[in-house]
């Protein structure tokens, strides 16, 4: 009996070796893997075609050939896509840093656009891809599949990459087109994590008004309370560093206490089924606005360069993960039989994705652009052709959801599911590597420098420099040019002058609520706490 159990402890100290030295051998890998996206990104900083992701996504796709050869597929599964790891993990620092960096103004004088395109947009796309996959994936015989996986591929093809678009558009250059695309992103992903996860509660063989009712109701809840919930812990952590002033002794205290806040917020979101995204997202911004001018100068230097190098990092793992586990040997070897039909599903899933988007993009704004008086103002068709190409790309979101859908702890041996996956990672490698590489020359082709710099000066000419772009208020105008312009107004005398031109506008009234009320509360520009002779006094009386 003694014998037997020293030999069933001394094979489960052989399975804990051997699966502690595949870790170790897998966290190598990638940390040489990461150390070389570096490398060669820096090598390619000027090129016009590749960015960061497309070559972490290339770079992934030949390790995985290499170590599918060198372990002749005994080692199929030495990495595989985690969805846990990935939301838990690997997307909170990236949403929270675009948070953080995003251009609040920008964005918020955007916001009804944005939420059109990311909310209302998203459940067209989703209507257009499931009734689509339901009407050609029937006639194919591809497998068994319920009513709920066909709108499940809705969900999974509506959630764009929002993480591929900080790569392809840049936030100085094209500021219009950045914060519509990255914008709806954002919600883009919330809603099509709230689709996904209704399908799974709702009963779909019986579906009524009063069920489409309880879904509406149901993600105007997730919406507003993730977004109350970020900007709750963004708040809270001003007011702790505020009142307690970390900085006096520790300035490593007020930074991992902004890191840590943001990352419980995130994780508070999940632990109670709300959309994580947006709340991580929006504690970056609040963060942004009155936690980054309570700390210390060289906290905020900090802060700022620790919340970018975390996204950086994260986002070329990301990428490297993906492309390392999209050749694993069992996903495909259920479907290899039938080539012809892998890529006809492939196909047809990025043909639904192509007119999905454009069935809202241009639609869409041109309900935004009657709302809009200034010719300046509206979106251009140019603009549109590019909002459409740059939120073509799918990511790990899409990823992550197919394998909560089809496949169990990474695995399947269901035909129909196993076509779902492969065709899953084929449409999210086409249409990162060819939409992605397209993006920026064709921003080149439609907008010329000449058109560029033009947005960009007037992009500037109402917003603070980038450099300053933290030290702006959240909805202000920055210069106060914005009272002087409201006074000088004449009042409307029709209810469209009203909507095109009100005498006072939402930031206005904004500006004068967060200087009443909420910076002396929590701090901001203006409103720092300080203690004589301590770093933040000169930035304060600079600011002054």
């Amino acid at each position: 009996m003694a014998v037997d159990l020293g030999t069933a402890v001394s094979k489960l100290l052989a399975q804990l070796q051997t699966s502690d030295y595949a870790s170790v051998v897998s966290i190598n890998i990638f940390v040489a893997l990461i150390c070389a996206c570096i490398v060669i990104g820096h090598l390619l900083e000027e090129n016009r075609w590749m960015n960061e992701s497309i070559t972490a996504l290339i770079i992934g796709l030949c390790t995985g050939v290499v170590i599918r050869l060198v372990s002749k597929g005994k080692d199929s599964h030495i990495m595989v896509f985690s969805e846990d790891l990935f939301f838990i993990y690997v997307l909170p620092p990236i949403i929270f840093n675009a948070g953080f960096q995003v251009k609040k103004k920008q964005f918020f004088r955007n916001f009804i656009t944005i939420m059109l395109f990311g909310a209302v947009g998203t459940l067209i796309s989703f209507v257009i891809i499931s009734l689509g996959a339901l009407e050609f994936f029937r006639k194919m015989d591809i497998g068994t599949l319920e009513i709920g996986d066909y709108l499940a591929i809705g969900a999974i093809f509506s959630a764009t990459d929002s993480v591929c678009t900080l790569q392809v558009l840049n936030q100085d250059e094209t500021p219009l087109l950045y914060s519509l695309v990255f914008g709806e992103g954002v919600v883009n992903d919330a809603t099509s994590v709230v689709l996904f996860n209704a399908i799974q509660k709702f009963d779909l063989v019986h579906i009524d008004v009063i069920v489409a009712l309880q879904f509406v109701g149901n993600f105007i809840y997730l919406f507003l309370t993730s977004t109350l919930l970020g900007a709750v812990g963004g708040l809270l952590s001003a007011y702790i560093i505020k009142k307690l002033y970390f900085g006096r002794h520790s300035t490593d205290r007020e930074v991992a206490l902004m890191i840590l806040m943001a990352y419980l917020t995130y994780m508070l979101a999940e632990l109670l089924n709300l959309s994580g995204i947006l709340t991580v997202f929006f504690c970056g911004i609040v963060m942004s606005h009155y936690t980054w001018h309570n700390v210390t100068e060289s906290s905020r230097v900090t802060t700022k360069h620790a919340f970018a190098t975390l996204s950086f990092i994260a986002e070329v793992f990301l990428f490297l993960y993906v492309g390392t586990d999209a050749l694993d040997i069992e996903k495909w070897k259920y479907v290899s039989d039938s080539p012809g039909k892998s890529i006809g599903v492939s196909s047809i899933l990025l043909g639904l994705v192509l007119v999905g988007r454009a069935a809202f993009v241009f639609p869409l704004c041109f309900i935004s652009n009657l709302s809009k008086k200034s010719q300046n103002k509206k979106i251009t068709f140019k603009q549109q052709v590019i909002i459409w190409w740059a939120g073509l790309m799918r990511g790990a979101v899409s990823i992550a959801l197919a394998y909560n859908q089809f496949t169990r702890s990474g695995h399947t041996q269901v035909r129909g599911n196993a076509f779902l996956i492969t065709s899953t990672i084929t449409v999210v490698l086409f249409s990162t590597m060819v939409f992605g590489l397209l993006t920026k020359p064709l921003i080149d082709l439609l907008l010329p420098a000449s058109s560029k710099h033009l947005t960009r000066s007037l992009s500037i000419s109402s917003d603070p420099p980038s450099p300053k772009s933290f030290l702006s208020p959240l909805l202000s105008n920055g210069q106060g040019s914005e009272v002087e312009t409201a006074e000088n107004l004449h009042r409307p005398t029709s209810l469209r002058m009203l909507l095109t031109t009100p005498t006072r506008s939402v930031h206005h009234y904004w500006r004068k609520f967060d200087d009443a009320f909420m910076r002396p509360v929590f701090g901001g520009r203006g409103f720092v706490p300080f203690v004589p002779g301590s770093p933040i006094e000169r930035s304060v009386n600079a600011w002054e």
